[in-house]
């Protein structure tokens, strides 16, 4: 939990440096150099430079990098676990919800009948 909280005050600048940082960690480990990365991923290597230092860059690049560095196992944290509630669970079904909705903002006034 401390990690989450530690993650949620940074701001983005710090998490897109962290994220480059990652990347550069992983392909040094691996013994390859950025243009032999950009050449398989199919980017500039100026790209994977200011990916590197924490710059924005495209997520289709990220994406095309995280796999040719064969680290896509990161972005299993966007894999959606939905918890049925005890009603679905008592009636045996289980539906995925499709869209958002606003909480029904009338409230009943029964203190009013307008009598």
């Amino acid at each position: 939990m401390n990690n989450i909280i530690d993650i949620a005050s940074l701001s983005d600048k710090a998490i897109l440096q962290k994220i480059g940082f990652f990347i550069q960690q992983i392909r040094i480990k691996e013994n390859i150099t950025q243009i032999e990365l950009a050449q398989k991923a199919a980017i500039s290597r100026t790209t994977l430079s200011l990916l590197e230092r924490g710059e924005n860059i495209t997520l289709v690049n990220l994406v095309k990098i995280l796999r040719i560095l064969d680290v896509l196992y990161v972005l299993n944290s966007f894999d959606v676990q939905e918890e049925p509630s005890p009603i679905e669970l008592a009636k045996g079904e289980r539906q995925k919800r499709q869209r958002a909705s606003k909480a029904n903002t009338q409230e009943q006034d029964n203190s009013d009948l307008g009598w």
